[in-house]
């Protein structure tokens, strides 16, 4: 299976903000084709970018691109439904639990519940559930990373992996030993980059791992200048696509720029020209 790259346009959200259809012309400009949508207000109404599914798939054939999955939050049993018709109009395949925080072993168990019954009801209507990480997942309680026990507690048939490997390092963790323990449960891989000379790494170097992690904990080490555009940092890109690739169970790759210094357009145009020479590069043909 050859790896595709993608864009989560989570990375461009300050230019769909003022020109929603333009920016995706130019995310297709500049080589993008598969794309993976956002929404942090679905229960207010699924629109993306003030569309609706039928006015977006419109869009989206006009300019070549492809609707592979949407992160979608909040997430619970109204907006779910709301959220499987969209994806099913616009195209995509799979809806992703974009991100979660615990304050212990009993958190993290009931969001295993709910993304096993999130995910068997996306399965019923030929949708992919993928639960994306961030550094938290790798807080352990009890001995186990948070990640650990989520993934032992859900189906593998209902729930799979979004596997953010900048995240993992900042959880302390080697990104290509973990894909190897995800094996094929890992179907969607996020990528990005690191300064070289960022200090402190792990999260829980500047977090305590005993202090309750939210969005202020968070905030810490999510900062622009923590973010480096692929192929202009440190992290190892060239083993994720082997190590991706050899596995055999992901079809796309997305560029996540969480945060620039750079002007939003001119930051996935650097990754995107970085990323295609090394999936060129790198990937078995």
């Amino acid at each position: 299976m050859s790896l595709e790259l993608g864009l989560q346009l989570y990375s461009v959200r300050d230019e769909l903000e003022k020109d929603f259809a333009g920016t995706l012309e130019k995310v297709a400009e500049i080589g993008y084709k598969n794309l993976e949508f956002f929404t942090h207000d679905a229960d207010k109404g699924m629109k993306i970018g003030g569309m609706t599914a039928s006015e977006l798939k419109k869009a989206l054939d006009k300019f070549g691109l492809n609707a592979v999955s949407m992160h979608v939050g909040p997430l619970d049993d109204k907006n779910l439904e709301e959220a499987i018709a969209y994806n099913l109009e616009i195209g995509s395949s799979g809806i992703g639990y974009s991100i979660a925080f615990f304050n212990n072993k009993q958190d993290v168990l009931n969001l295993a519940k709910e993304l096993n019954k999130y995910g068997e009801k996306c399965k019923e209507n030929g949708i992919d559930l993928y639960y994306h990480n961030h550094f938290q997942e790798f807080k352990k309680y009890d001995g186990e990373y948070a990640l650990d026990i989520l993934l032992e507690n859900t189906d593998e048939n209902l729930v799979k992996v979004e596997f953010d490997t900048y995240w993992a390092i900042r959880g302390g963790i080697d990104p290509v030993n973990y894909l190897e323990r995800l094996g094929k449960r890992c179907h969607l891989v996020h990528q990005k980059d690191m300064p070289a000379e960022i200090l402190n790494v792990s999260a829980f170097d500047v977090i305590n791992e005993n202090e309750e992690i939210g969005f202020e904990a968070f905030s810490k080490v999510s900062k622009p200048e923590y973010f480096a555009e692929v192929g202009e940092g440190s992290i190892d890109i060239k083993s994720i696509i082997e190590t991706v690739q050899n596995i055999g169970a992901a079809k796309y790759i997305f560029v996540e720029q969480d945060l620039t210094t750079k002007n939003q357009l001119d930051s996935i145009k650097i990754s995107c020209q970085s990323m295609s020479q090394l999936l060129d590069a790198y990937q078995i043909k």
